[in-house]
């Protein structure tokens, strides 16, 4: 039997970037993320549509049909396509006013039994660029919950003042009334280490529910596109080194 199909969540979400070493930055971000079953989107009244909409051409290659079938087409080029019945949960930004921004989406793939089978975290840059990471369940464990997960090898791009080297740390436990991810990067030619947390708490996420949310965090997609140049901008009058961008090449199996 098929799992049920998960209603939607809305988390309102503290997000914290703490960089050492080479050079020392903290920087925080309130918004609101959304958490849905890529099979069951959410349909919300037509006066409420322009403060969310989940869009193909905002995820993996933006080509597919669907986000569903970009996830799919991933997997399936890594040889970890999921079987008929399968359910995947989304946590992302919605589009909100026509505009979005995901640094970081994930994807908690569960097999038609109910078990979790992957994690994929999807990470964008401001060029436009993305890039998948197909991790292990293990990763979805609580931060401190059992053996460290195995590190992954940084592949992309996504700040100029953090080169393509080191390795990922990743706690990703799938929301329930609360959130709580954490990413670490370690291993940067400079000594720098950068510590990424998402904290939140589950909200309503009916009509009522994103109202108080987009009022809370207004046009939040936005937001995070200009706190990200802000910052930058910061780091880049402190002195801190702009590191070159590579050609990038997508990955396979992204549509």
């Amino acid at each position: 039997m098929s799992p049920a199909p998960a209603e939607p969540r809305l988390y309102l979400a503290d997000i914290r970037h703490v960089r050492s070493g080479g050079s020392r930055y903290r920087l925080r971000h309130r918004t609101y993320l959304w958490l849905v079953d890529l099979d069951r989107l959410p349909r919300l009244p037509r006066p409420l549509r322009p403060l969310a909409r989940f869009e193909a051409r905002d995820h993996f290659g933006g080509g597919a049909p669907s986000i569903r079938a970009g996830l799919d087409a991933f997997l399936a080029a890594r040889g970890a396509g999921l079987p008929p019945g399968s359910r995947v949960l989304m946590l992302a930004h919605a589009r909100v006013f026509g505009h979005v921004f995901n640094p970081l989406t994930v994807y908690w793939c569960h097999g038609p039994d109910g078990s979790l089978r992957q994690v994929v975290a999807e990470v964008h840059n401001t060029y436009g660029e993305r890039h998948c990471y197909l991790l292990p369940p293990e990763s979805a464990r609580e931060d401190g919950g059992g053996p460290e997960v195995a590190p992954v090898p940084k592949e992309f791009y996504v700040s100029p003042f953090l080169g393509v080297e080191g390795a990922y740390l990743m706690r990703l436990p799938e929301p329930g009334e609360r959130l709580a991810l954490t990413v670490r990067l370690a291993g940067g030619t400079d000594g720098a280490r950068l510590t990424a947390t998402v904290r939140g708490e589950r909200r309503p996420a009916g009509a009522r529910g994103l109202l108080r949310a987009a009022l809370r965090r207004p046009w939040s997609t936005a937001a995070v596109s200009v706190g990200i140049r802000f910052h930058g901008v910061r780091l880049w009058l402190r002195g801190l080194p702009v590191r070159p961008r590579p050609r990038h090449v997508p990955q396979e199996g992204l549509k």
